[in-house]
């Protein structure tokens, strides 16, 4: 058998430490694939991990991975500064590189594949998306004879675990926060998370896979689901949706559409049925059509099964050279987007109000889909109110904006209006 491919890791944290024992365990079933063992020669973190058992030279100094007998960098201990020092270092030093690090790539990925690319060197990133699905290798090889214009999905499994204990058990955004955290599904700070900024990582990058082009992270429009409550979600079923946390980009003859928002689902389309902490992928090709791919996002055994494929890529000899895009298209703002709106408005319980709300919208030319309102849901306070739920037809950004904020300025709607858009995916999405 040929010589084994050596490996260096960097960070053995949870990630690091099931890719040791992914190698382990499975070791001769890997050998055999990939034609040769694969085997961790170094590794670094800030603390020893003796419970791992590796037989490997250990260092607390990441520098130290840059030796001459390392072939491949394995990149796991997150962060955009530290990270793209050694992984630069790597590739300069002629070490293949695998990484599992969204951040890095998102804010780094053109300035390392060009490095990867003139160095004639691997940079795998399966892990760094949807860590159990292999969505990388699904855009860059299973769908190459496709053109690719639509990609959406649930690429955070923290949010789509909230969502989805707020609707089957009825819990508070809070407490559904507070439980995933309790399970170890969200960190102690859940920003990156609940706000959308690590779907919008995920999603930059595969836009730009999908797309073959430069996206500028910053280009992605970003809001997240803190302001979802239970009611929202109740109001939705009744309608035929549930809300989940989406990534969607979009190739338009304009440029790139890319942003991460709660968004209604209809009940119809089997992406509404993904829950927990799973992940789903919706990628939409010239040829093949719409596809769905599903799995677990997170976590350390789906995430180093990512890794190693990646490695056994490398051993192989088959792993994918980056290159450059072969375009560099525009990020479009969010106000060219038309889709359905849902919005529901507090108002006074009075007669008149829903007439007055109802001419605006006509002012507005917003067509009404659905309406939802009961003399039940009235709330105690100053004065009763009660929810006037819509749901509109297609509404341009703009458009929907305009009129909301000309309903909030009525003397019979108190408090905060909440819209969400609706998925406008449906012709394009496998159906449940």
């Amino acid at each position: 058998m040929a010589k084994p491919l050596r490996v260096g890791i960097a960070g053995l944290g949870t990630v690091g430490a099931s890719v040791v024992e992914l190698l382990r365990a499975n070791g001769p079933a890997l050998a055999a694939r990939a034609g040769r063992p694969i085997e961790v020669v170094r590794a670094a973190s800030r603390t020893p991990k003796p419970d791992l058992g590796l037989d490997a030279v250990f260092d607390t100094d990441l520098k130290s991975l840059a030796s001459d007998d390392v072939d491949v960098l394995v990149e796991l201990i997150g962060g955009d500064t530290m990270a793209r020092d050694i992984v630069a270092r790597a590739l300069d030093a002629g070490q293949h590189v695998v990484t599992a690090n969204k951040a890095l790539l998102a804010a780094f990925g053109g300035e390392l594949f060009d490095k990867a690319e003139q160095g004639n060197l691997a940079l795998g990133f399966e892990a760094a998306v949807a860590g159990g699905i292999p969505i990388i290798n699904a855009l860059r090889n299973g769908l190459a004879a496709n053109e690719v214009d639509v990609l959406a999905g649930i690429v955070n499994g923290t949010s789509n675990y909230i969502l989805t204990a707020m609707e089957d058990d009825g819990w508070s955004f809070a407490d559904a926060l507070a439980e995933a955290q309790r399970l170890g599904y969200a960190e102690a700070d859940p920003t990156f998370d609940i706000e959308g900024i690590d779907a919008a990582q995920k999603l930059a990058i595969l836009a730009a896979l999908a797309f073959d082009t430069d996206i500028d992270f910053t280009g992605v429009h970003v809001e997240g689901i803190s302001q979802v409550d239970i009611e929202d979600i109740r109001y939705a079923r009744e309608l035929g949706f549930s809300i989940k946390h989406l990534g969607i980009a979009r190739l338009t003859d304009a440029g790139v559409e890319a942003r991460v928002h709660p968004a209604l689902v209809p009940d119809t389309l089997l992406l509404a049925k993904v829950a927990g902490v799973m992940n789903a992928v919706m990628v939409h090709g010239s040829a093949v059509g719409p596809t769905l791919y599903v799995g677990p996002g997170a976590g350390g055994m789906p995430t180093a099964s990512a890794v190693v494929a990646d490695l056994v890529e490398v051993a192989r000899g088959t792993h994918t050279v980056p290159r450059a895009p072969e375009r560099c298209l525009r990020s479009l703002p969010i106000d060219g987007v038309a889709c359905p709106h849902y919005l529901k408005i507090p108002a006074i319980d009075q007669p008149g109000v829903f007439a007055e709300v109802a001419d605006i919208l006509s002012r507005h030319d917003i067509s009404i889909e659905a309406v939802i309102q009961r003399p039940q849901a009235i709330r105690a306070g100053a004065e009763p109110w009660v929810p006037i739920v819509i749901l509109t037809d297609d509404v341009a950004e703009t458009v929907v904006e305009d009129s909301v904020a000309e309903l909030g300025r009525l003397p019979g709607v108190t408090g905060t209006i909440t819209r969400i858009r609706v998925a406008d995916l449906g012709a394009m999405m496998p159906a449940a």
